[in-house]
């Protein structure tokens, strides 16, 4: 009898696929990382790992009572710091600027209210839209970032139409009132700038058309941090608007970028704080620059600051003044861009010093 071919033995084991990646780490509010019990060190995705001492130099003071007084004297030389601050700095405090320091105090108070908030009582935490017209969230842009912002906030889109959270319910009334007092003092600032630059005070408020004028409330939280030199609150950017104006609890952390060196920002009781922003640095034709800032952040002390970024109406398109060009006898140094596609730009990247400027920026050839 034959013998039986050998059975042929297939190998059944088949090539082991790899383990699947895992889940990507579930992002949560800083504050709620801060407050954690056993948290000794910040988590490496937090870590920045960058110098974040600053000098102390005295930083320009605007007084908006002189800029608007009868006398033309006092006006004068109120227009000429004015100037000097946006060229030199881009950034200066302003004091007497007629809002109630009660009323500060108040939007402090409220903004730390909700912060306090269980999460369930705030709004969707980070809404995939970047224009959002409320939005709370951590950081900056989650999903573009690498390494995180120690930060928390609250973005409102305040106008031309006016939102709000439900909670805390005093909100709406302090923030109604807040937007009203700093708007006065933004058109104040912008007819002195447009006189600064040698145009008629309302030149820039009709480019702009201020009437409907994208305003945006953000509010800011800086909780204590166990590594405050590896983190950064907020890392070098430009804003995006034409005047961002600032108040804080007292604590500081802002920091502005002056010659190249960084520099705190030591702000004056009940001053508000100001800095310049890409819109006008475009309308100017580059001689007021926006100003590069960054926060730091402490171990002792939770910071809270409120922005308001006033900017142009949505659908203006912005590009350096005709009548500055003609002026100064220059050719246009920016490409011309409405203003929300440059909002949206700038929001839906990750946040890196002047990038979305830059990309406007028209270098001359040589001849």
């Amino acid at each position: 009898m034959a013998a039986s071919p050998p059975l042929l033995r297939h190998n059944s084991a088949a090539t082991p696929l790899p383990p699947p990646p895992p889940p990507p780490p579930t992002i949560t509010c800083v504050k709620k990382l801060a407050e954690s019990p056993d948290l000794n060190s910040i988590p490496s995705n937090y870590a920045y790992n960058t110098e974040t001492t600053g000098s102390n130099e005295s930083i320009p003071t605007v007084d908006l009572s002189l800029l608007t007084s009868q006398n033309p004297n006092h006006k004068s030389k109120a227009i000429k710091d004015l100037e000097i601050a946006c060229q030199d700095w881009g950034f200066f405090m302003v004091v007497n600027h007629g809002i109630p320091e009660e009323l500060m105090k108040g939007m402090l108070e409220v903004v730390n209210e909700f912060f306090d908030l269980s999460e369930e009582e705030k709004p969707e935490f980070q809404p995939k839209n970047v224009l959002e017209p409320i939005r709370y969230g951590t950081s900056f842009n989650t999903e573009k970032e690498k390494v995180f912002c120690w930060r928390d906030f609250l973005k409102v889109f305040v106008h031309p139409q006016f939102h709000c959270p439900n909670k805390p319910e005093s909100l709406r009334g302090l923030l109604t009132e807040y937007c009203e007092r700093s708007r006065e003092v933004v058109m104040k600032l912008l007819k002195g700038i447009s006189e600064s630059l040698g145009l008629e005070a309302t030149e820039m408020e009709n480019a702009f058309n201020m009437s409907s004028s994208l305003r945006i409330f953000i509010a800011n939280l800086y909780p204590r941090c166990p590594n405050p030199d590896s983190a950064l609150g907020m890392p070098p950017h430009s804003d995006h608007g034409l005047l961002t104006l600032v108040i804080q609890n007292g604590v500081g952390g802002l920091q502005i970028q002056h010659k190249g060196v960084w520099v705190n920002v030591n702000a004056l009781p009940n001053s508000i704080l100001v800095n310049t922003a890409d819109q006008l640095e475009i309308f100017s034709n580059g001689k007021y620059k926006s100003v590069l800032h960054r926060v730091v952040v402490n171990n002792e002390k939770t910071r809270i600051s409120i922005a308001m970024a006033n900017g142009p109406s949505g659908d203006t398109v912005v590009g350096p003044a005709p009548k500055l060009l003609e002026k100064r006898g220059c050719v246009s140094s920016y490409a011309p861009m409405k203003y929300k596609d440059y909002i949206l730009s700038q929001q839906s990247n990750q946040l890196k010093c002047k990038s979305i400027l830059e990309q406007l920026q028209i270098h001359q050839e040589d001849n």
